[in-house]
């Protein structure tokens, strides 16, 4: 158990690489009830998530999310969140868990449009359920049962499961098939246990840390931050190019003119842990420096990603500097796994 962003959250149940493995072979769950959860409603609720997001909320169904960006006014970045139509006048939005305070206070700096804003972190929990076989069986638990499966990606719907009440969104941070869901905080250890018993492995932060860099997914304080271009990170399919909103005039001159840097990835020819702040060289020139770094139980050696020179394209040779030794490496795509 360690602290993170004031929660004492599980690094490992036992091992890690079993528990990514179990993730990409089967089903596994993570207590992800850090994460902020926060409800929108009022008339003029889809106008102000246009103007403090990046993505193009008018294009959501009922029942439908998506990931978005809240940009600051300097084209960096608040956060990285999911945003949840549920109706008209009605959305929800999951944030991150060290950027908790921070969102809310900027959200409702900017809410002159008489949106009614409600944290309801402390009140829920989130267990996410991922893997090849999570839909199998959270449906096996709940009366919406392959339904739940035929959901797109991003797609919701309010069920039980395991008789609780459960908000499921198809969303993740693995690459994989699955849910989030959103109960009520003293429905969460039956709902745990439940899904235990149903043959769902507990996993922790550290087998999710690996996961999540396989699958590309950036993570803020490292790949995204307020001083960070969500164009650098990759982001761009991600932001609206036909809408205006908080910080949409530098974030699209660094569409338009592009980015010094650019995020990468590295694979290493070796087990050996990147870490960030380690330099990258092609040759004698130094290129950029590693933004995340784990052990890959998929790939069996170490990946990172790293802020690159524009102009170093992925196959290209390059070192790792580890403690004073450089460790041979390729510049590869960031996405090191993608589920067929």
């Amino acid at each position: 158990m360690v602290e993170f962003a004031g929660w004492e959250m599980p690094v490992q149940y036992g091992s890690v690489i079993a528990e990514a493995k179990a993730v990409r072979d089967g089903a596994g769950m993570f207590d992800v009830g850090h994460m902020a959860r926060l409800w929108f409603r009022g008339e003029r609720v889809l106008e102000f998530l246009e103007w403090i997001t990046a993505n193009d909320v008018a294009e959501l169904e009922d029942g439908r999310g998506h990931y978005s960006l809240l940009p600051n006014d300097r084209g960096g970045l608040v956060d990285d969140i999911i945003v949840y139509r549920v109706d008209a006048t009605t959305f929800r939005m999951v944030v991150n868990a060290a950027n908790h305070q921070k969102d809310v206070s900027w959200i409702k700096s900017k809410n002159t449009f008489g949106v009614e804003i409600e944290d309801e972190t402390m009140g829920t929990a989130m267990i996410a359920v991922q893997g090849p076989k999570a839909a199998e069986i959270v449906g096996r638990l709940s009366p919406a049962g392959s339904a739940l499966g035929e959901l797109p990606f991003f797609g919701t719907v309010m069920t039980t499961v395991a008789g609780v009440p459960c908000f499921a969104p198809k969303s993740g941070y693995t690459g994989e098939e699955g849910f989030e869901l959103i109960c009520a905080n003293g429905d969460a250890p039956r709902l745990w246990d439940a899904l235990a018993e149903a043959g769902v492995v507990p996993c922790g932060l550290a087998a999710r840390d690996a996961l999540r860099v396989e699958a590309g997914l950036p993570l803020y304080g490292h790949e995204l931050g307020d001083d960070l271009s969500p164009i650098a990170a990759g982001l761009g399919w991600v932001i609206s190019k036909t809408k205006s909103f908080i910080g949409s005039e530098h974030i699209n001159r660094a569409r338009a003119e592009g980015t010094a840097k650019k995020l990468q990835g590295i694979r290493l020819g070796s087990k050996r842990l990147l870490a960030p702040g380690m330099k990258v060289f092609v040759g004698d020139r130094e290129v950029g420096e590693v933004s995340s770094g784990v052990y890959s139980p998929l790939l069996d050696c170490g990946i990172a990603f790293a802020f690159l020179d524009a102009d170093i394209k992925p196959e290209a040779a390059c070192e790792v500097d580890i403690r004073g030794k450089r460790e041979p490496a390729t510049v590869v795509n960031k996405r090191f796994f993608k589920r067929a």
